[in-house]
């Protein structure tokens, strides 16, 4: 069995909504492929308008179960465990857990810090791929938004 990393992100100064983008342009930037797994179809069609929109001068390749050519999707965004472009990230919101964490080298779980529910799912969550012996990062965001590693 592969192990992935697993880097969790406490969300505590933005929302979601900018996070992601620049967590995609990131592992874009590195040659790799995403998937996003979002924990119900109003989220996922939520970041799907969002990923187009975000910034005036710039948008997020991606595509959907509804869009033709997943395999083709530089980010697949999904409510299920898929994987169909091969992604070698997998990002995780709303308490979205993928099917095998051996699918990828990388798994990024986002989480609120205001939401006690994700709080204690991410608690959880951390326990069960740390006890699976993934190696697993906590970041949290400082003051001015920046990241810092905690654990």
């Amino acid at each position: 069995m592969s192990l992935a990393e697993v880097m969790f992100y406490q969300l505590e100064r933005q929302p979601l909504e900018a996070v992601l983008p620049v967590l995609l342009e990131k592992t874009l930037a590195r040659g790799w492929r995403a998937v996003v797994h979002a924990g119900n179809a109003e989220r996922l069609e939520a970041l799907d308008a969002a990923l187009w929109t975000y910034s005036e001068d710039s948008f997020l390749p991606h595509g959907t179960a509804s869009d033709e050519f997943a395999s083709a999707q530089p980010v697949f965004l999904t409510t299920s465990g898929e994987n169909p472009n091969g992604a070698e990230v997998c990002i995780l919101v709303d308490g979205a857990q993928p099917d095998d964490l051996a699918l990828y080298a990388r798994v990024i779980y986002l989480f609120s810090g205001r939401d006690e529910a994700a709080l204690a799912q991410a608690r959880e969550t951390w326990k069960r791929v740390k006890a699976a012996g993934h190696p697993v990062t906590y970041w949290q965001q400082d003051e001015r938004g920046r990241w810092e590693k905690r654990a």
